[in-house]
């Protein structure tokens, strides 16, 4: 386990799990979208592809996303290890909501100097409605990777509740220290 994906749905928890593990493990941790989203008004990283590539050819690294479609075959090229997240609506949206919501009155910066905004809400790709469209289709196109040849050397590790994630790391441990 040095090359990881945590991958799921918005507002299941990947970029907390990522950050924890990686300071389990010892391994860098990169946030997908502080590499996607890097300048005012959202905008994008047109080195995307570069930086992912240059990322992942280290020896270890730990990655909050399933991949943006211009990255997502290197990063699960890459990867020895995916685990995800599958946690049902009735889990994630309240988690996004009260994120979002935090985000919206606070202020808080998020990627690339952005910030969430009241009109936001009113986006399609806002996280809120984002997480509810995306649910079902991002699960298939999870499922559908797993099943894919090219990644069946990959471990997997599949948590369908938050409290069996919680507890699985409670237990991980660097590779050295076993």
């Amino acid at each position: 386990m040095e090359r990881i994906l945590v991958v799921g749905v918005t507002g299941a928890g990947k970029s907390t799990l990522a950050r924890a593990l990686s300071g389990r493990l010892g391994l860098p941790y990169h946030e997908m979208d502080a590499l996607y989203y890097n300048g005012p008004q959202w905008a994008t990283n047109g080195n995307l592809a570069a930086d992912v590539s240059r990322l992942t050819a280290g020896q270890g690294w730990i990655i909050d996303s399933l991949g943006y479609p211009e990255v997502r075959d290197l990063m699960w090229d890459r990867a020895d290890t995916v685990i995800w997240l599958d946690y049902p609506r009735h889990v994630i949206m309240p988690r996004v909501l009260r994120r979002s919501l935090g985000r919206t009155v606070t202020r808080e910066v998020v990627f690339g100097g952005n910030r969430e905004t009241w009109t936001g809400w009113l986006h399609r790709d806002h996280p809120a409605w984002w997480a509810w469209a995306q649910h079902a289709p991002r699960t298939r196109e999870i499922e559908r990777r797993l099943h894919d040849p090219r990644f069946a050397p990959l471990h997997t590790l599949r948590f369908r509740r938050p409290q069996d994630t919680t507890a699985w790391l409670a237990v991980v441990t660097p590779a050295g220290s076993r």
